[in-house]
């Protein structure tokens, strides 16, 4: 079974977004990087970059494939970790830790109503 953080909210996509006040921390989740195999470069956003919602906001290259990374929410990206740059692996090893991805300003917290709890990702992650 996935590792599936009770604390963290996720999209149908397989992104997860942890929230402080209005700050959301997004990365990919276990699932989804177990799926792409071994990450060897993440394509992220620029500090600054607004994102939207469902939209594409960078991509995730692995062995097998790639793939795009999908806004949970709408705003500003405040910080991205720089440590992918050198370590894309980090993305394998510590998805819901080390690997994160960006840092963003929600911009309208009512978009956090359309995302999954982690009982509703975990049932779509067992029905895929």
């Amino acid at each position: 079974m996935s590792n599936i953080p009770a604390e963290l909210m996720y999209t149908e996509e397989h992104e997860w977004i942890s929230l402080e006040e209005n700050r959301g921390k997004v990365g990919i989740t276990d699932h989804a990087q177990d799926s792409l195999g071994d990450v060897v470069y993440v394509e992220l956003p620029e500090v600054g970059d607004k994102i939207v919602k469902g939209e594409a906001f960078g991509s995730v290259e692995s062995v097998k494939a790639a793939s795009d990374l999908y806004a949970p929410v709408s705003g500003t990206v405040l910080e991205i970790n720089e440590a992918l740059n050198d370590g894309p692996e980090l993305v394998n090893k510590s998805p819901y830790d080390d690997g994160w991805m960006i840092v963003v300003e929600v911009e309208d917290e009512s978009e956090l109503e359309d995302l999954l709890t982690p009982e509703e990702y975990e049932e779509q992650v067992e029905g895929e």
